[in-house]
């Protein structure tokens, strides 16, 4: 792979991996633009790489809260026992519904239609779902991530399986659901964030191992490095403000840009 073309794919997943816009969807547009095959298997397994720095990003950003919690089950701390618990249930229903529909998904949704379907659907519910709790009468208290209760957890896990389309955003997703059930925005931001962990872990270690003689043999190691240095700093940039974004202005922002991009794409391949 060309190391321009490395680290400019570097760059969209650290930008979009945790804004709620869809790494995977920016990934599938860009390659498209650049002239990438779909099907080409140096470019989908070199995504795997690209993906650790921004999973690199969520250890280092979090590292002094992750040292603690872990600390705390070593003593049996209970708020670190029911982080724990919370991201397991959080973790599983997308999980399970990732090995039941991968190849399903691979074949029929890696493409720029349904791509900007999932943009512009998701950019709406993220609009109306900001709107209506402007709207409520009640501000939701911002308890941290104390208040992701079992039940809470499971309600973002169950959000988390429609990010599995491409273009829908595991970030949006997850955040969406957690505001939902009750959770603050920057509390299931920062939920979010945590629970990229297990799930972009879990991927990344399963489709790397699948992609291991592709990675080696088809993308090169200045470029694998390149794209993974890339991808962990500007993540890293974009963990620590847009915590700090979305208690000013909220997701609403984000939505008109996923429906303006989404439109934009349908006009592109109608013409």
């Amino acid at each position: 792979m060309p190391l321009h073309i490395a680290i400019l794919l570097g760059i969209v997943e650290g930008l979009t991996e945790y804004l709620p816009v869809s790494s995977t969807g920016h990934l599938v547009l860009v390659a498209h633009w650049l002239g990438l095959s779909d099907d080409d298997p140096a470019g989908k397994a070199f995504e795997i790489v690209v993906q650790l720095g921004a999973i690199l990003a969520v250890l280092v950003h979090y590292r002094a809260l992750l040292a603690s919690r872990a600390r705390g089950l070593w003593t049996r701390e209970l708020r670190s026992l029911r982080l724990l618990a919370a991201l397991a249930i959080a973790f599983a229903p997308a999980a399970f519904a990732g090995l039941l529909l991968r190849k399903a998904i691979k074949g029929h949704l890696q493409s720029p239609l349904p791509v900007a379907a999932a943009l512009v659907l998701g950019g709406i519910v993220m609009i109306v779902v900001e709107r209506w709790l402007k709207r409520r009468q009640k501000p939701v208290e911002d308890a941290g991530l104390e208040a992701v209760t079992p039940g809470r957890a499971l309600a973002i896990g169950f959000g988390q399986c429609f990010s599995l389309w491409p273009g829908t955003s595991r970030s949006m997703s997850t955040i969406v659901a957690g505001q939902l059930v009750g959770l603050s925005t920057a509390t299931a931001a920062e939920f979010s964030f945590l629970l990229a962990l297990p799930t972009l872990g879990a991927a990344t270690l399963y489709e790397g191992y699948k992609s291991r003689a592709v990675l080696a043999a088809g993308v090169g190691s200045v470029s694998m490095i390149a794209g993974l240095v890339v991808s962990f700093v500007v993540a890293w940039a974009v963990i620590a403000s847009f915590l700090k974004y979305l208690k000013a202005h909220g997701l609403e922002p984000f939505g008109w840009y996923r429906v303006a991009l989404g439109c934009l794409v349908f006009w592109i391949l109608a013409r």
